[in-house]
């Protein structure tokens, strides 16, 4: 179990001390932080997954306002919940927080738990995420490890310019190693290297003059030296995942199925008159969107295979009127 790891390696105090000072000074004011409800963490848990804060922020505040509980969510139809997700990417995520607020009400009396276990039990919830809501929202001492957080352990105590590329065994052990024995201590421990890998000791430009335990890391120690490979970034221009986006941007304007004749018409013979089955006051949004994806200049094939993975994820459902987003 997660809370269960050894006692953080000896002499590693004064850095504890040194990152949890630093946080308490330099911690960024976000909205799900400070005493918020599990419900708001556990969401911001969920968008935060590969999606930078910036992005994120003005998303979650309007959810909260729209779904402040489990229930509230749960209650309302996938298709709404996909549209507010807007543009924060892999919109699967929220169906996957649709599912988990659903279970929630059938099995938690429509509350988030609040421990590692029960949380993994919930549709979409991994590890890191039911570790991170254990520890955020419910104070308790979890090993929480995100690509932050193992940032700046790879340098702080091995010497290495960045973590693997994949998380692993090692990792998990040396987190644990240094994880405070106090539950509470613990939770700014998390928060406080994790703020601390977003802010300062960053992947491409660390600030290591900002740095609050600069003096003990090993990485530095050793001259800073090169990473053992070049990070791969994930392609975007061209891809499935580009046209994918596009197809939700047009389902997510549209009130009504969008014939899948639109989707394939060039840009030059989208006259309003020939958009059938749009409500006349979403015929503006949904036209733009329609001329974003032309403008991908996808071949048909591309675009046939976007839309079947859509409602193959359940992220689209096809009609007799044309194409929408989910009951």
């Amino acid at each position: 179990m997660n809370g269960s790891q050894p006692a953080p390696a000896q002499g590693f105090s004064s850095v504890h001390s040194a990152i949890e000072t630093w946080f308490a000074a330099n911690a960024r004011d976000l909205p799900w932080r400070g005493g918020r409800s599990p419900w708001g963490v556990l969401v911001s848990e969920i968008m935060l997954q590969q999606t930078p804060v910036v992005r994120v922020q003005p998303v979650w505040e309007e959810w909260m306002r729209r779904w402040p509980t489990p229930g509230a969510l749960a209650a309302e139809p996938s298709g709404e919940v996909v549209r507010a997700w807007g543009r924060l990417g892999y919109p699967r995520r929220a169906l996957r927080l649709h599912a988990a607020a659903g279970a929630m009400v059938e099995s938690f009396g429509g509350e988030v738990p609040g421990t590692y276990e029960a949380l993994l039990t919930l549709p979409g919830v991994g590890s890191y995420t039911a570790a991170a809501v254990a520890a955020f929202a419910f104070g308790r001492r979890e090993n929480v490890v995100d690509t932050n957080i193992r940032r700046v352990h790879a340098r702080l105590v091995s010497g290495k310019a960045l973590p693997s590329p994949s998380l692993t065994a090692a990792e998990m052990a040396l987190s644990a190693s240094l994880l405070p024995a106090d539950p509470g201590e613990s939770v700014l421990w998390n928060a406080g290297v994790m703020e601390l890998g977003a802010l300062v000791c960053t992947a491409r430009t660390p600030k290591c003059g900002l740095c609050p335990v600069q003096d003990e890391c090993a990485w530095i120690a050793a001259g800073q030296p090169e990473p053992d490979y070049i990070p791969k970034g994930q392609p975007w221009a061209g891809t499935d995942r580009q046209v994918r986006g596009a197809v939700m941007a047009v389902l997510r304007a549209a009130e009504q199925p969008v014939h899948l004749d639109l989707f394939l018409a060039p840009a030059a013979d989208l006259a309003v008159e020939a958009e059938p089955g749009l409500d006349p006051a979403h015929r503006g949004p949904v036209r733009v969107q329609l001329e974003r994806l032309h403008a991908l200049n996808t071949d048909p094939g591309q675009l046939d295979r976007a839309i079947a993975g859509l409602l193959t994820d359940g992220l689209a459902q096809h009609s007799e009127t044309g194409l929408h987003l989910p009951n």
